[in-house]
């Protein structure tokens, strides 16, 4: 069925910020570009793109299908899309998040939940904001199959947007979650108004420590320390506006975990990721004390300034 569509056709499955965002992308590298949601974008929809309201739609329009939805829905949306896929299909998602407590990557809830096997997945320092209204930006794209990222760099790679390939597939997917957790914990130290020196030292720490973890989850350590990692890190923390930004300043003036929830305009998947990130860490004797300190600040409220002492306080390692 798929298998004599172009690349440049694409299916943007998400209505949300960030798959407006890559549908904008996806149109001004002249790809035809299909947005499916349920949502009224009247005014809003970028120009070049085409709304459908259902999975069948979409799987009929593109080989490439991008999914970019909350990660707590990605298993019943993969699921729907899956009635209308092959394995000609392309399906690739932008999604900061890891499912349950075993912290099963988006790219396994799509192979357990459709029939396509070439999966791959979006990442790095790309703001939605940014590809929304064509300022030159990167994203990172990762699949184990060569031809999904040369598919997905056809479909969105631009005068104005440079899409790099990488093999890690696993290793980016952990990356962006990880990333939006500690984009959490900058902000946080932002507020408590670190040095900028002690604000350096974390941020490298963290991506060490992100790094430890993402090759326990059978990534590799160097994923982190590139555009997936360091890059979007970088990127995430300077918008004000970005909602991990917002939550982490909250909590770093001393505000209770429900109203920096509230001050935040999106949903915060991070909050409810860290905590399973310390925990998982512990379970899989990875050292991890960045993630454990954040862990006691944003699930059980511990005081600020103990958060700090015990940052400042962990045993130092031999390799800075």
């Amino acid at each position: 069925m798929a298998s004599s569509l172009s690349a440049r056709k694409v299916a943007i499955i998400g209505g949300g910020a960030w798959g407006v965002a890559l549908a904008a992308a996806a149109a001004r590298a002249e790809s035809d570009v299909v947005l499916q949601t349920r949502r009224d974008l009247d005014g809003t929809l970028p120009k070049g793109v085409r709304i459908v309201r259902d999975p069948k739609e979409s799987a009929a329009h593109a080989r490439v299908i991008v999914l970019a939805v909350p990660s707590s829905v990605a298993r019943p949306v993969a699921r729907d899309l899956g009635d209308h896929l092959d394995g000609s299909h392309y399906v690739v998602h932008g999604v900061r998040g890891l499912e349950g407590d075993e912290l099963a990557t988006v790219a396994d809830v799509i192979r357990e939940e459709t029939p396509a096997r070439r999966t791959g997945a979006l990442g790095g320092p790309a703001l939605a904001s940014d590809l929304l209204a064509g300022r030159p930006s990167v994203l990172v794209v990762g699949s184990r199959y060569p031809e999904v990222c040369e598919a997905v760099t056809t479909a969105f790679g631009s005068p104005t947007l440079r899409v790099y390939p990488t093999t890690d597939l696993r290793g980016l997917e952990w990356a962006s979650a990880l990333v939006g957790c500690l984009t959490i914990a900058i902000g946080y130290a932002q507020a408590m108004q670190m040095s900028p020196g002690l604000i350096a030292a974390l941020i490298s720490r963290s991506i060490g420590e992100a790094s430890r973890i993402a090759a326990a989850a059978g990534g590799e350590e160097k994923t982190l320390l590139g555009l997936a990692g360091y890059g979007d890190l970088l990127a995430s923390i300077t918008q004000a506006e970005r909602p991990e930004v917002i939550v982490g300043t909250a909590l770093g003036r001393g505000m209770r975990r429900e109203d920096a929830i509230k001050a935040a305009p999106l949903r915060v998947e991070a909050l409810e990721l860290i905590p399973r990130v310390a925990k998982w860490a512990e379970a899989n004797d990875v050292r991890a004390p960045i993630f454990k300190a954040l862990s006691s600040g944003v699930a059980f409220g511990k005081n600020v300034d103990a958060i700090l002492h015990e940052l400042m306080t962990l045993p130092i390692e031999h390799r800075a």
